[in-house]
C-alpha cells in the first residue's frame, strides 16, 4: 500500500483536475480490496467498472464506453452520466452522476485498457494464482458466477493480451502469498 500511496502522491492528474488510479487484473485477484483500502486511506471515490460491462460476454465493450461516458466528461470538468448495466435485469439502467473529484479509483477488469490510459495517473496490476482467484470469486459471487467463470476468464485473457495491461502497469501487486508490490 505504501508504494501505491507514494505513486498517488507524486503523480499529476491526467483527467482534467481528476487524478485517476486504475486497479486492474483478473477476477478474484484482490482489486476491490486494494481499491477500497486506497479509498480508506485517501478519501478517493471508487467506481466499480463491472457496472459498465454489458453482460457476461461484454468485457471488451466496456473500456471505450467508460472513456467516452465517464472519463472524457470528467476531463472537461463536467459531471459524467455513464450508463450502467444491471446484472440482475440483464439490461442498461439509469445512469448515476459522477462528479469531478480530486481522486477517482477505477476498480475492475479492463480499467487499464489503452483507451483509458491517457486519463490515468496510475495503473496498478493485481494478480494471484488461478486457484486462489477462482476460490475468491466463487466465494464472493457463488452460483451466479460459477457457470460463467470460464467465459469471463477467456475474455480477460484476450483483453489483457490485446491491451498489454500488465506490462503497462506502474505497480504490480501479488495477493496470493506474502504481500508484495513492485514499481515498474
Amino acid at each position: 500500500m505504501e508504494a501505491l500511496l507514494e505513486l498517488v502522491r507524486t503523480r499529476q492528474p491526467a483527467c482534467g483536475r481528476v487524478q485517476v488510479v486504475a486497479v486492474d487484473g483478473p477476477s478474484g485477484a484482490g482489486k476491490s480490496s486494494l481499491a477500497d483500502a486506497l479509498a480508506d486511506r485517501t478519501g478517493a471515490v471508487v467506481v466499480r467498472t463491472d457496472e459498465f460491462v454489458p453482460g457476461w460476454t461484454g468485457l471488451a465493450r466496456m473500456p471505450p464506453a467508460l472513456a467516452d461516458g465517464l472519463l472524457a466528461p470528467l476531463a472537461r470538468d463536467e459531471t459524467a452520466w455513464p450508463p450502467r448495466w444491471s446484472w440482475v435485469r440483464d439490461t442498461w439502467v439509469r445512469a448515476l452522476p459522477v462528479e469531478p473529484v480530486p481522486l477517482l479509483v477505477l476498480d475492475g477488469c479492463g480499467s487499464g485498457s489503452r483507451v483509458l490510459r491517457p486519463f490515468l495517473s496510475v495503473l496498478v496490476w493485481v494478480e494471484a494464482d488461478v486457484a486462489t482467484r477462482r476460490d475468491r470469486a466463487l466465494s464472493r459471487d457463488g452460483d451466479t458466477y460459477a457457470p460463467w467463470w470460464d467465459v469471463w476468464a477467456d475474455q480477460e485473457r484476450q483483453l489483457f493480451a490485446a491491451e498489454g495491461t500488465r506490462a503497462a502497469a506502474d505497480l504490480l501487486v501479488r495477493t496470493d502469498g506474502p504481500p508484495s508490490a513492485s514499481v515498474s
